[in-house]
């Protein structure tokens, strides 16, 4: 493995871009049930269920779930028919996924002793179990797992470094990012940052995101991925007020707010007044791109060199 991402900007310490994303994710997270625990049995049928089901649907079905069958013995020994019941009752989405559940939980019981198998390998001789199933209770689970590489994760490799629309180029990429023995918080970590903040339609400022410093997507206003293959709107956008603020300020050494606004859009007021700007230059301070000072008693902005 080499010692730098290729697509990594010459600039950025790799121990920092994983360090910003970990900080990131567990200062504040979406608090998901299956994410407060480390039970194997619990994370399968989270895993499960979340194939191709909202994750708001998921939430209530897997407490109802567990409710009825608590344990993986507990699965193991109910009916099959019930099981498949329940999947139709919950509007789950395949039946079959059910079914390879139940099998999969008298497997563990029956060739396991109860107790889930460990490595990703292990864990794909379950029934219905694939690689990313596996990988994912493997990480969540046991903190044993390989780095994640699904479309959230594919989109935002993709976007933030410049990582190519190939599975062995995100397979490479994400292998180097993910902090050795910390599969846990990293997968999570970088799923969050895919669900919250780089979606289809990207989040960047208002979800804080941690690579915004890095980003090539953020930097160019080309938010194109592989499962988003037009342009989201760049006109009127966040981004594009940003790019204004910076491009007025480096033509001035400073400006008071009452002055960079109607420079950075002719509607300045109101709703886009000032304490829309002080948002939008509080993220450029936070990015490190802008200074802010009280001079005579007002707010004075300049670009940082």
């Amino acid at each position: 493995m080499s010692e730098r991402l290729p697509e990594l900007a010459a600039d950025a310490d790799p121990d920092a871009v994983r360090e910003a994303l970990v900080s990131w994710y567990e200062a504040d997270h979406r608090a998901f049930p299956w994410r407060r625990t480390d039970d194997p049995y619990r994370i399968l049928v989270s895993e499960v269920m979340s194939q191709q089901t909202q994750l708001s649907r998921v939430e209530q079905a897997y407490a109802d779930f567990l409710d009825r069958w608590p344990a993986v013995d507990d699965l193991a020994a109910a009916d099959r028919g019930d099981v498949v019941a329940f999947w139709s009752d919950h509007s789950l989405g395949y039946n079959n996924r059910a079914k390879y559940l139940h099998e999969a939980a008298g497997q563990v019981v029956s060739e396991y002793d109860g107790e889930f198998p460990e490595s990703p390998d292990e864990l794909q001789e379950l029934m219905g179990v694939g690689p990313y199933t596996a990988n994912a209770v493997a990480s969540f689970a046991f903190n044993a797992g390989d780095a994640v590489v699904d479309t959230n994760v594919k989109r935002v490799l993709h976007r933030a470094f410049g990582v190519p629309d190939d599975d062995a180029a995100f397979e490479e990429a994400a292998t180097f990012l993910m902090p050795e023995g910390e599969s846990r918080v990293w997968n999570n970590a970088v799923m969050e940052l895919g669900g919250v903040a780089c979606g289809g339609t990207p989040r960047c400022d208002e979800a804080g995101c941690p690579w915004r410093r890095w980003c090539h997507a953020y930097e160019t206003g080309d938010f194109t991925a592989p499962d988003v293959p037009e342009q989201p709107s760049f006109e009127g956008s966040r981004r594009q007020f940003r790019g204004r603020v910076v491009g007025t300020l480096g033509e001035h050494d400073a400006l008071a707010l009452s002055e960079l606004g109607p420079r950075v859009r002719v509607d300045y007021g109101g709703d886009t007044g000032e304490e829309w700007l002080r948002g939008l230059l509080s993220d450029l301070a936070d990015d490190g791109l802008v200074e802010l000072a009280e001079r005579d008693g007002e707010t004075v902005a300049t670009l940082r060199r």
